[in-house]
């Protein structure tokens, strides 16, 4: 097991900027999507050479916008469905340090990386477009029950392919994941000593962990699992750490008392001082490749410092190029998508204290000085969307000292569990403006805030 150091983290809290009455500042509403046909996006891309529009000839120029979303397992998703109406060329990077729900049952017992925000992303990508499509993805993204011994016996049926979930499966499809279903029952047995609770156990989530034991790679694992469900081959879901071993997050806090586990630092209780092997393993080199060749990259809303912060944080070993170093000198929309409401992770945090967390992570600021970097924050972050109505502080002086002049309030819904989210259409349809627009201008350009810059109300 590997211990996963998430570095600390000194963020001073700066007030929230109070305009005066009646006046307007650093806040815009997107567009409607009548005045942003495709075709005047897709003019720009071929004029200003985007992307990967110039490379595959003469059709490259048609092509929709490139993106890679850096997010968490959960608050994305809900978006997800949207993007691919707009572009299925989208690179998902996500950590594999979730300890919570059933994947916290799989890595107790058979080790290895957590799938289990990896398999949410793949089902959201997964085809809809036939009746089996829809089967398979019914069956691989079906939960077992919370009674312990209901689940047993539904596991049992399942397994067996008595179960009314294969209903709709063809026979090549059913064997393939019922294989590896099969595989995964088979490993847990065979650790006798341990015994494995099946209670609200995910179907995709065995899936999954049996085929990265049977092929002993999590890529193979993640193809195999996009094939099944028939995601686009354009679009990718990539952990940010190629790794078959456990990874555990760790956190240190300023005085020297250490925190492990994805979860436990999400809820914390009491921490302990103690030793600590910290393990920085190399990154996906296929995340540094994307970064160096989409045309936006999107930080995603959810939980900064258990996903975000960790999947960015990570750097090579082997080479001297990282992920700060690949995305710092990319002059494309570089894009965060502010929380609409504050968790344990943040409370207290304004809109500038996400954007030093973000850079702090890829500077390195808290690992060894000599690997550090030095770029400022608009280097990674240049423009910022906000649900409207939010509870996250838009502190603008602070936003202007970092260097970033573009900031856009996009329409909102409320959700009952989490509170003020982002409308899914209103957040694409804001962000391929964003990408339309850096066509024409740099957002990190001052002349650009002189223009978009309307006095807050």
């Amino acid at each position: 097991m590997a211990l996963v150091a998430c570095p600390r983290y000194n963020i001073s809290h700066p007030r929230a900027f109070a305009p005066p009455s009646g006046s307007r500042g650093l806040l815009r509403a997107p567009r409607s999507a009548a005045s942003r046909p495709w075709g005047r996006l897709r003019r720009a891309m071929a004029a200003n050479g985007g992307g990967h529009t110039t490379t595959a000839g003469a059709g490259a120029s048609h092509a929709p916008p490139s993106l890679l979303v850096f997010s968490g397992g959960t608050a994305f998703n809900g978006v997800v469905e949207e993007l691919k109406k707009v572009t299925t060329r989208v690179a998902h990077v996500l950590p594999v340090s979730d300890d919570g729900g059933s994947t916290a049952e799989i890595v107790r017992v058979l080790g290895g990386p957590a799938v289990g925000d990896i398999r949410s992303r793949c089902l959201r990508l997964s085809d809809e477009s036939t009746s089996e499509a829809l089967s398979v993805r019914k069956l691989l993204g079906h939960r077992l029950p919370i009674d312990p011994s209901e689940a047993k016996l539904e596991w049992y049926q399942i397994v067996e392919g008595d179960h009314s979930l294969w209903d709709g499966v063809s026979r090549p499809y059913r064997e393939t994941i019922r294989a590896f279903l099969v595989y995964f029952h088979n490993e847990i047995l065979r650790r006798s000593a341990e015994m494995f609770c099946f209670t609200n156990g995910s179907i995709g989530n065995f899936f999954f962990a049996g085929a990265r034991i049977f092929f002993q790679s999590l890529d193979a694992a993640i193809f195999l699992f996009s094939r099944v469900s028939q995601i686009p081959a354009e679009s990718l879901v990539l952990p940010v750490i190629s790794t078959n071993d456990r990874l555990t997050l760790g956190c240190e806090l300023w005085d020297g008392t250490i925190i492990r586990g994805q979860n436990k630092i999400s809820h914390p209780s009491n921490g302990r001082r103690e030793v600590v092997n910290k393990v920085f393993p190399e990154v996906n080199h296929t995340v540094l490749e994307q970064l160096s060749k989409v045309d936006c990259i999107v930080y995603a809303m959810g939980s900064l410092f258990t996903s975000l912060c960790p999947s960015l944080v990570m750097l090579l070993l082997s080479v001297l190029r990282g992920i700060g170093e690949t995305i710092a000198p990319r002059s494309i929309p570089k894009v965060l998508l502010l929380n609409g409401s504050h968790d344990r992770e943040t409370a207290g945090l304004s809109a500038s204290g996400f954007v030093t967390a973000i850079t702090d992570s890829l500077n390195r600021t808290y690992g060894d000085p000599h690997k550090s970097l030095k770029n400022h924050p608009n280097d990674y972050v240049n423009a910022i969307l906000v649900p409207e109505g939010g509870q996250v502080p838009l502190d603008v002086e602070n936003l202007v000292a970092q260097g970033i002049f573009h900031v856009v309030t996009v329409k909102s819904v409320h959700d009952p569990k989490v509170g003020v989210i982002f409308d899914p259409r209103s957040l694409i349809q804001a962000l391929t403006s964003l990408i339309s627009e850096e066509m024409n201008m740099h957002l990190s350009e001052p002349g650009h805030l002189m223009e978009n810059v309307k006095l807050v109300s």
